[in-house]
Parts: structure tokens; sequence; C-alpha cells
């Protein structure tokens, strides 16, 4: 009896000693959970309960000089079904003319509508899509719907809505309007003005704390954002939607009659180096084309035989060669090193002036000009194309403009048959900007500037950052040598190769270019064409360049035949078809009609979180400005704004939500 006493005292020490061990654990692990993972546990269930959420900020717009809408935000609406949300007797009672309703809208069957909403609730889908891309009105009407005009409680109508980038002008332009996307990491990619400019256009998102309540729902913990958010200014651009259009479909035209891979061309304005039109085409597989890349941007191919500009501007400036220098072109072939040099008009042309070899783009003339007078000296000839900013980028205002390629003696892209080949526009590498940044600058009385394509940062009125014409060479050449040359061009339509597209009525001057490419692999041999010049030829407003590669052979491939027309359309287009372009100041005429509409808006514009007055404003007048002002708008019935939600002089929030009642 005593032994099994003993034994269970021991059981009964045992046991107060777990239960000992077991409490100082817990006293242990819960101090540990007070003073050490305290913190981590109270954030987590501060993060279950309280979140901070971003307020998004409005992205800027794009506009065009004459004040188009380029590019801009729009929200765009997805509509899912939770089929279990409304009652029985509603459900049934409503689902055949809400099938009926979207059957109108959505342009399908009323009968396979209403077996896909039955077929949901009988499976219980919680999630059915009913229509993505929806517009604001669509989605306006979607929700006044049978069964939906009931809410997402009592109706299961879900709402999702995104901001989307939409081109009002459509796709033209669009490769120059450009693009921002973001990747699977985060990270953003882009082109064009929209990626260059992404810093002024984004903006910077704010940010509030709200607290979780039922059924995942969440409130602001404050009536104040921690952060406002900050919209994004509006862009500028030098684009004009008229010369544009003109441009874009000139250019189509011609690809499409040579069934050519691809085109460019781009529209200047002399004076300032303002783009006004740039159109960039390539052919996808079913034969249609749209914009894919900036040709006249990247492309750095060999230019052919515009480059003899700066021949003959480099012989006249040097004052080594009159344009009365009488050469022979020996038949059409001159060789050097071994390698031949071709005229296109087999035969030659016999003995002709250096201003009639240029007019009529003989190869020949024009090698034999460069070559005799700088084989002993070649870097005075490269020195010169240096000195125009050739030999690398002209600094674009936007990233992926094409790298330049000009040979420097000495190096080891140099050799014997360099100098010759430069002469004609092989061995070198140039982008159709900067062969028009050239022309630009014969236009332009001697002064090269860089082209631009952004001219204004705004908030509403007030300007950010202004972008000003910029020089890249003061003078390129005397004003001898530039009146000759000028003189040269314009004969070049007169009587040259580019005669085709001359018209007594209105002057032109330019050159024709048709450039081999691919040629050291013959398999892959095509041709390039182009055209660039000025017009009117004797008070220069507008420089263009168009460039087409692989014209169709069957059809034709000369400059003068394929990339002329486009040039001679857009200036005739421009002046001749309508003449009242000439006097754009007419466009700053005031309207009293106008201002005083666009006065009574403006002054509606508050900065201090005001609540205007819209009662009897058009209901799309109000919506625009309330939504720049920052507010989410609610819109219920048609009309003219009846009454507001939020009274005139009441202080509000970014992100508020107003209701308009409309008559």
């Amino acid at each position: 009896m005593a032994i099994e006493g003993k034994n269970s005292s021991m059981r009964m020490y045992l046991v107060a000693g777990v239960m000992f061990m077991i409490a100082v654990l817990v006293v242990i692990k819960l101090t540990n959970i007070q003073w050490v993972d305290g913190p981590y546990y109270r954030q987590l269930a501060k993060d279950l309960t309280v979140k901070n959420f971003q307020i998004p900020s409005n992205k800027g717009n794009i506009y065009s000089s004459d004040g188009s809408l380029l590019a801009t935000s729009i929200p765009e609406y997805t509509v899912r079904f939770d089929a279990l949300a409304p009652k029985k007797e509603d459900f049934e009672e409503f689902v055949s003319p809400l099938a009926d309703s979207l059957a109108i809208l959505l342009q399908k069957p009323a009968g396979q509508i209403l077996s896909e909403l039955r077929r949901a609730r009988a499976s219980q889908n919680r999630y059915l899509l009913i229509a993505r891309k929806l517009s604001y009105t669509e989605y306006m009407k979607i929700k006044g719907f049978p069964l939906f005009n009931k809410g997402t409680f009592r109706g299961g109508i879900i709402t999702e809505q995104k901001t989307v980038r939409e081109h009002p002008i459509g796709k033209i332009a669009e490769r120059t309007i450009g693009y921002e996307r973001k990747n699977a990491d985060g990270s953003t990619n882009g082109k064009g003005i929209e990626y260059a400019f992404k810093k002024y256009l984004d903006g910077s998102n704010g940010h509030r704390m709200m607290q979780k309540i039922a059924k995942n729902q969440w409130k602001p913990i404050s009536d104040v954002n921690e952060l406002e958010p900050q919209d994004g200014y509006d862009i500028i651009s030098t684009i004009d939607v008229y010369i544009q259009d003109i441009a874009h479909h000139a250019l189509l035209k011609q690809l499409e009659y040579y069934q050519a891979d691809h085109g460019c061309v781009v529209v200047m304005e002399t004076k300032t180096g303002e783009v006004k039109a740039i159109s960039n085409l390539g052919r996808d597989e079913d034969g249609t084309y749209y914009e894919t890349q900036n040709y006249a941007v990247a492309e750095s191919t060999e230019p052919g035989s515009t480059f003899k500009l700066l021949d003959l501007i480099a012989l006249l400036d040097d004052k080594k060669v009159d344009t009365s220098q009488v050469y022979d072109t020996q038949g059409g072939i001159v060789k050097y090193y071994g390698k031949s040099v071709r005229d296109s008009h087999k035969g030659g042309y016999g003995k002709i002036s250096l201003a009639r070899g240029f007019e009529l783009s003989s190869n020949t003339v024009l090698v034999q000009a460069v070559y005799d007078n700088y084989k002993n000296n070649p870097s005075e000839f490269v020195n010169r194309i240096d000195s125009y900013g050739l030999n690398k980028p002209l600094g674009l205002q936007f990233i992926g403009e094409g790298k330049p390629k000009i040979p420097q003696p000495g190096s080891k892209d140099w050799s014997g048959i360099a100098l010759p080949w430069m002469a004609y526009g092989y061995g070198v590498s140039v982008t159709p900007l900067q062969t028009l940044a050239i022309y630009n600058a014969v236009a332009n009385d001697g002064k090269m500037i860089k082209p631009f394509f952004v001219k204004e940062i705004k908030e509403w009125n007030k300007t950010v950052q202004k972008f000003d014409t910029e020089v890249i060479n003061e003078k390129i050449c005397s004003d001898e040598a530039l009146k000759k040359v000028r003189a040269v061009l314009q004969n070049v339509v007169k009587k040259g190769t580019g005669s085709k597209l001359y018209s007594p009525n209105f002057s032109m001057a330019g050159k024709t270019g048709t450039v081999q490419m691919n040629y050291r692999d013959k398999s892959k041999l095509y041709y390039a064409s182009s055209f660039v010049g000025y017009f009117p030829a004797d008070e220069p407003k507008y420089s263009c360049i168009v460039v087409v590669h692989k014209p169709n052979v069957a059809a034709g491939y000369y400059g003068a035949d394929v990339a002329g027309p486009v040039f001679k359309r857009i200036a005739q287009k421009i002046y001749t078809d309508a003449p009242s372009t000439n006097e754009v100041k007419q466009l700053d005429t005031k309207i009293p009609s106008q201002n005083k509409s666009y006065a009574k808006l403006y002054d509606l514009k508050t900065d201090e979180n005001i609540m205007p007055n819209v009662k009897g404003m058009p209901v799309m007048d109000a919506i625009v400005l309330l939504e720049n002002l920052g507010l989410k708008v609610k819109v219920i019935g048609k009309g003219k704004v009846k009454k507001q939600s939020i009274d005139k002089g009441q202080r509000f929030n970014k992100n508020q939500e107003i209701t308009l009642e409309l008559s």
C-alpha cells in the first residue's frame, strides 16, 4: 500500500511538473508574441482591416497644333452577372425582360442570352460575363435594364471599370503619337510622344486609408485623402490634322498601287522645324497597310541620289567648280578600283554641265566631280558632311532614332571606293528625317534646324514648358552657293528627272532618288524610291520627303514615278485645292459667341475644391467639367442638369461621387 501511495504521489508530481512546464511555455510564448512578434501580428491585423487605396490620376491628353484631340483616356466597362444575388421571385420576374434588353444592345439573340442567364443560375455561377469594352453610354443603359437596375446585391450586376487610351483620329500618325505599355514585372515600355513624355502625361497617383466593413466593402477612414492625385499635363504637338490626313492618304494610295512593302512621308514647316505631318505605313500579310514602325525616324539606309545635294553644296561652296563645268559621262560608265558606276540612262548623256548632270541625276557626272576635287583630301568633303551633324542622330524628342553612318577617312570603313560611292549615295546611311533636314536648310536660307514634334506642355491654360526652334547649323553654305543650288533644285522639277511633276501653276523644288537595296545579295535586291524637296519654290513654306521601299518593279520603281506623285499631291492639296489654308492667321480670328461660351465654362473651374453650379448645363458639358475637377459623376435621367447632389459652394474631395439628376 505504501509503494502504491508513493507511485501515486510520483504521478501527481509528474503531472504537476508537466503542467508547470506547459504554463511556463505559454507564458514565454505570450511574452514573445507581445514583445517580439507583437508588432508583426498587430500590423497583420491592421492590414486585414485597414488598407491604403491608390487614387489614380487622370492622364493628360495629346493635342494637334490646331487643337484636335490625338490621344485621350476614356473609361471602358466590363459587366458581369452574379446569378445567385437576386431573389428567386425577382429572377423569374425580370430575367426575360433583361434578356430582351441585352439582345437589343449587344445584337445577340434574346433566346441565347436567356439560356445563358438561366444556366448561370442553375450552375451557381457568380461571375457570368455579359459584355466587355462598353462605353459610358452603353454602361449606363445596362445599369437601367430590368433586374440590373436593382443594383449589385439585389440585381447581381457586377461592374469593372478601367481606363483605356484612345486615338480619336484613328490610325493616322498612330506610331508617332505612340503608346505606353506595362510589362509583367511592372516596368513600362513604349514609343513615340506618349512614352517620351510619360512623366508629364502620367501625373502622380494619390492614396487614402480605408477600413474594411461587411461583405468585402471598404469605406474611407477620414474625409480627407492622405495624398491628393495630381493629374497629368496635356501635350500640344506640332501635328496639323488637315495636313496629316492629306499626307497619310496620299502615301497610302501610292503604296497600294505599287504594292510596296512600306513607306513614309514627313511634312515639315520650313522656318520652324515643326513636323506638321508624319505617316509610316507597312504592309501586312493580307495586303493592308498600317503603322508599325516609325520608318521616317528609325530607318537608316543608303539614300541614293538624294545625297547628291551634299555634293553640289560642297563643290560650289568650296569653289572647286561651278555649275557650268562640263563633264563627259563616258557612255554612262566610269570605273574606280575595278568597280563600275553607271548612269540609269543606258549610254549616258554625252557631255553635259554639272548643273544638268544634277538635274538628270547622272551618277557619272557627280561622282567624277567629287572624286576629281576631293581625292587628295577626302577629309575636306567628309568634314563638311559632319559639320551638318549627319554623322550622329539629330537628337529628337523621343527615343528610337536610327543611327547614321558616314565613313571617316582612316577608319576600317574607308577604302579607295568610299569617296566615289558616297558621291552618289552609297556606302553611307541616313534616316529620311536627316535627309529632310538638309533640304529644309536649303529652303530656309541655309539655316539648318532640328525637326521637332512637341511644342508645348500645358496644365489647362497654363504653359508648363515650351519648345522652340533649335538650330543645328546657322549657315550650311554661302548665299552665292545657296542661290545656285536652289535654282538647280527647281530645274529638277521643271526639266529634269522630276519633270512629270511640273505644273506651271504651282512651283516645287526637289530631288528624285532611286537606290538599290540589298545589292550585295542579288536574290534579295529591291529598290527604294524617294523624292525630297520644298514648296513653293520661290518662298518655301514646307519641306517634304517621301520614301517608298520595295515597289513592284512591274509597275515602276523610279523616284519620280513612285514617290514624286505623293509629294505633288500633298503640295497641291495644301495650296491649290484649299487656298484658304495659306492664311493660317485666320484661325486666330475670335468668335464672340465661342469666347463667351468658353469663358462661362472656364469661370466654373475652381482650384479650391469648391463645387460650381452646373444646374441648367447640358449633361456632357457638366460631366467634362466635373470629371476634370476629379469627381466621379453619376447621371440619372436625360437632358439638362436639374439637380446636383453636392450643392454649389460646398467643398468636395477628389474622387468623391456626385449625382446629377436631369430633366
